[in-house]
């Protein structure tokens, strides 16, 4: 089994209870994945010179952190979407807060993407996948349409940075053979969230044919 991150029912209540405690204390919450997952992707960005005005997709932005941290090292276009309400009411919390006003939140399936959601150039996931993927109801059937919505929101030669708990680099680059190639993989620390021993990290970067 490819580990157990919770189901949608339960990240909805975990971002419920981060909404309260960021109303009760400001604290934004857990960063899943960890703060260096953060600052590797924005390394990367920068070491690759993708323009700061290229527009920038967070798919499941959780509670918006990342895009926050991107604005914060001055990148200017960017979206962040999340099927879950409470993810997004807390990223908007969290934007308000840090006073950036150059982020966009919205309520979006990826699975079944709006048709203005195209036309990026970056595309960022970290853990979507694996909980799409993890889905009990056909689970392959989602996967497959997670590559088609990739397919149709990332510009051609666009980058997509995928963070993974639950896929090795072998498995991912087979998941994603269809419109995308692997440009490179980004050294990650061996152990996840939750303290699962042996569960390792794995952090690519593929391009859109």
């Amino acid at each position: 089994a490819h580990g157990d991150v919770c189901a949608a029912r339960s990240w909805e209540a975990a971002y419920e209870r981060e909404l309260r405690s960021f109303r009760d204390g400001g604290d934004a919450g857990e960063i899943w994945f960890g703060e260096e997952s953060i600052v590797r992707l924005i390394r990367w960005m920068e070491k690759h010179q993708i323009p700061r005005d290229s527009p920038v997709l967070d798919i499941g932005t959780g509670n918006g952190v990342l895009l926050v941290e991107l604005a914060k090292s001055g990148y200017t276009n960017l979206t962040g979407i999340d099927y879950s309400p409470s993810a997004i009411q807390l990223s908007e919390q969290v934007k308000e807060k840090e006073g950036m006003s150059n982020i966009k939140f919205q309520v979006e399936d990826f699975l079944a993407p709006s048709a203005e959601l195209s036309g990026f150039e970056v595309c960022i996931d970290k853990g979507t996948f694996d909980a799409v993927s993890l889905n009990p109801e056909d689970a392959v059937g989602k996967r497959k349409q997670y590559v088609r919505s990739l397919r149709s929101t990332l510009k051609s030669g666009g980058f997509f940075l995928i963070t993974s708990c639950n896929w090795t680099k072998e498995e991912l680059l087979s998941e994603f053979r269809e419109g995308f190639e692997i440009l490179e993989e980004l050294p990650t620390p061996k152990f996840c969230f939750g303290g699962r021993i042996g569960n390792s990290v794995t952090a690519l970067v593929f391009q859109r044919k």
